[in-house]
């Protein structure tokens, strides 16, 4: 499959499909899933060639990629069925500006109800 076929299967431009592809974009765990599920591979196809360094933990991602809270979640709660339904429903919210919305919403709910409430 083209870049160009991939970027229109996920709404998005063919540039910012090579700015994951390079490494320039980070790409989030949705957004991996929903490449599989388009390419029909499991997830784990996308790491058959890392490192063992890397899946350790030891080296760092190149291109810009950040640490931060998303890059700590137990690999239980990524396979569990409500984070797939979760993922599902999210991307059958066409409109990107909606999505977007409903992110900033589920950030805001996350930090005034999660585990660092004061």
């Amino acid at each position: 499959m083209s870049q160009k076929e991939l970027a229109e299967k996920v709404n998005l431009t063919f540039q910012q499909i090579q700015k994951y592809e390079s490494g320039a974009n980070r790409i989030g765990s949705g957004r991996l899933y929903e490449f599989s599920l388009i390419l029909g591979v499991k997830v784990s196809y996308f790491f058959d060639d890392m490192p063992s360094d890397t899946a350790a933990g030891g080296a760092k991602p190149k291109g810009g990629a950040r640490d931060n809270v998303e890059d700590h979640i137990p690999v239980e709660i990524l396979e569990a069925r409500e984070t797939l339904n979760l993922i599902r429903y999210y991307y059958k919210i066409k409109d990107a500006v909606v999505r977007k919305k409903f992110m900033e919403l589920l950030r805001e709910s996350a930090r005034a109800y999660g585990p660092d409430r004061r």
